[in-house]
């Protein structure tokens, strides 16, 4: 076999294999994603009993790490997603994650979510000013109103300041069909309506 055939032939199956690593973590995200969002399902379920989802107020509540805390609702774009504490590489696997030392959703200041653009937050593509955001906790059901949406660079924080009103943040990478590290953040402004 002549050396430019043996190169052809070794080059086709190194392709073949790079397409198929890619093939198999993309299959291990959407499988760990659906699987993290089953099992913050089965604990939100059990630790918000539908008789505690009245507004209570508790100042000081702090989740650890990992804890579920919220089940965040778009009505319009009918998506139901559990929200975990932290934004680690395995809290975000398991749904999208509440930035620690934010805001508690429903309390004074700014609450801030983050999600992955391709698996939990890629619903976020299609949401629009007006359109209704409601967290449920064991606090309460607090509704937001999208104020706005803006896609900025990885290094304007301004999302991140503090703020002296209820407020929430939901940010994700842009744009949601890149290949590889997306180079813009999509964030999603609202403000709270009602609890």
């Amino acid at each position: 076999m002549p050396k430019r055939d043996q190169v052809r032939r070794t080059s086709s199956w190194l392709l073949i294999a790079g397409g198929v690593l890619f093939a198999l973590q993309g299959a291990r995200d959407w499988f760990d994603s659906r699987w993290g969002q089953f099992t913050a399902q089965r604990e939100f379920a059990e630790a918000v009993p539908a008789e505690v989802r009245l507004p209570i107020r508790n100042a000081g509540f702090r989740p650890q790490p990992g804890d579920t805390i919220a089940k965040l609702i778009l009505p319009r774009l009918n998506a139901e997603l559990y929200v975990v504490e932290g934004t680690g590489a395995d809290d975000l696997r398991r749904g999208p994650g509440h930035m620690t030392a934010t805001a508690m959703p429903g309390e004074a200041g700014n609450c801030v979510i983050a999600g992955h653009r391709d698996t939990h937050f890629r619903v976020l593509r299609d949401i629009r000013r007006g359109d209704s955001i409601i967290l449920e906790t064991r606090q309460g059901r607090f509704v937001y109103r999208v104020k706005r949406t803006q896609v900025v660079s990885p290094d304007d924080t301004a999302s991140l300041r503090p703020s002296p009103v209820p407020i929430l943040h939901l940010i994700t990478c842009y744009p949601f069909y890149y290949v590889g590290a997306a180079p813009k953040r999509m964030i999603v402004e609202a403000v709270l309506a009602r609890s």
